[in-house]
């Protein structure tokens, strides 16, 4: 492949991470899913829920199946660019690829669930409707643990970079390290109704949704100046390539 054709489908995947963090945006907006439900809530108010914002969950969930598909690129160029920390594919960049791979389960599978209940939310008992919207929280939130090992080998990866100039700043790889450690939270709610470590509280919702945003707008934001880095480093060696052949007699 020219490496100019390359180079531009870099960009294009970086890019790929603003498009998702607007979908995701949208959607979570539209279906009036950006505040949590509340732990407590009884059978009747997961029929009132589901009921008053039937077409905007499952809008949705239309928008995130046409969003996760922008997921893929946007983790292979991650990788791409931690490949060249490591000289070639390593754990850390293997790593990030593999688990970002398998991420967007942790987004669509709750959703499908949630859709299904809104589906036809008169077809089913509450107390069913109830255990549905209970599965979509507690997956949701208990599973953002599969993204701990895929924030903290990018943000290692930064930090062990030792370039005059790094991929990545060094900043961005404690922002890594600080989006794992909130994250694990996560796997709290599966014990608790009420207090920080619920699926609505501060420890297990809040600090991962804050940090969570902040990462995905400076993710691709930071890629797109590695690739910048990486077309102008490209260019320099191609020079220096010419001017040994020139040189040479």
């Amino acid at each position: 492949m020219e490496h100019a054709r390359y180079m531009r489908l870099q960009r294009g995947s970086a890019w790929c991470g603003f498009v998702l963090f607007v979908g995701f945006l949208a959607a979570y907006s539209v279906g009036n899913l950006l505040s949590p439900m509340d732990p407590t809530m009884t059978a009747k108010d997961a029929v009132d829920f589901l009921t008053d914002n039937q077409t905007g969950i499952l809008t949705a969930v239309a928008i995130m199946v046409l969003m996760v598909p922008f997921e893929y690129p946007f983790v292979v160029v991650t990788s791409l660019q931690m490949r060249r920390i490591e000289g070639g594919w390593g754990l850390l960049s293997m790593t990030q690829v593999l688990t970002g791979v398998v991420a967007p389960i942790g987004f669509f599978f709750p959703l499908a669930i949630l859709s299904a209940a809104a589906y036809r939310p008169e077809a089913h008992s509450p107390d069913v409707l109830l255990a549905m919207t209970d599965t979509f929280n507690l997956m949701y939130v208990g599973n953002a643990c599969i993204f701990v090992l895929q924030v903290w080998s990018i943000g290692y990866a930064a930090l062990i970079d030792r370039r005059a100039k790094p991929i990545f700043p060094r900043w961005f790889g404690w922002l890594n390290i600080v989006l794992g450690i909130v994250l694990i939270p996560g796997a709290f709610v599966y014990l608790n109704k009420t207090g920080p470590f619920a699926w609505n509280g501060a420890f297990a919702y809040m600090l991962p949704s804050v940090a969570y945003f902040i990462w995905k707008v400076a993710t691709p934001t930071l890629l797109l100046r590695a690739i910048k880095h990486e077309e102008a480093e490209t260019a320099g060696q191609r020079a220096g390539q010419e001017e040994t052949q020139l040189a040479t007699p």
